[in-house]
């Protein structure tokens, strides 16, 4: 190994900066030098500070949340917006309940961080209702009782809205595909296929 490929830094991720300062004394020792010869995390090292106020885009609508680096955008909703719709399942990215749509994709938002959905649109199954009524997809599922014990049915919603967005007109390997990440318990997934099809019908359909 040549001397300039031992001099040169490793480059940090946002991810590595977090599991370095998420170390307790560890980190604390280590994160002036990690800064010193990183300088391009020099720049953000301000916002790993403690809490920031932040403003997401929730709905529609602009909301100020105090957060630390390491809030979800799961836990931001649910315990500092009450914005309680995605439900905290499993909390490692493996049920699918927590599924939001951000800029027109689904994500999860247990693995997603706060702080990386700022200036986004962010969508929760809160927001299909308009007007008080019940999005087409939210409607279906209550048509063809495609829920039993709740948990997992706004993650369902969500990426079949997802799809409907992209997809008006789907056939159930499409949706069986869009679902594959959201994960049912109870085992109605038959059902949710016949609602995610009911809900794409041109009568009940609209986004």
């Amino acid at each position: 190994m040549s001397d300039e490929a031992v001099k040169t830094p490793k480059k940090f991720s946002r991810r590595d900066f977090l599991k370095v300062s998420g170390g307790g004394a560890v980190g604390a020792a280590v994160m002036p030098a990690l800064v010193k010869t990183v300088p391009a995390l020099a720049d953000d090292a301000e916002v790993f500070k403690g809490f920031t106020t932040i403003q997401l885009k929730v709905n529609g609508k602009a909301r100020s949340v105090e957060v630390e680096p390491r809030t979800t955008l799961l836990s931001a909703l649910r315990n500092k917006l009450d914005v309680t719709g995605c439900k905290e399942v499993c909390d490692r990215g493996e049920c699918g309940a927590c599924t939001v749509i951000m800029n027109n994709k689904t994500v999860l938002s247990c693995m997603t961080l706060a702080i990386d959905t700022i200036g986004k649109e962010i969508t929760t199954v809160e927001g299909l209702v308009v007007d008080g009524k019940l999005d087409p997809v939210q409607q279906a599922f209550v048509d063809k009782d495609a829920l039993m014990c709740g948990f997992c049915t706004p993650g369902f919603v969500m990426s079949v809205r997802a799809l409907l967005n992209k997809n008006p007109n789907p056939t159930e390997a499409d949706v069986r595909k869009a679902v594959a990440g959201n994960t049912c318990r109870c085992g109605t997934y038959g059902r949710v296929f016949e609602a995610a099809l009911a809900a794409a019908k041109p009568a009940s359909g609209r986004r």
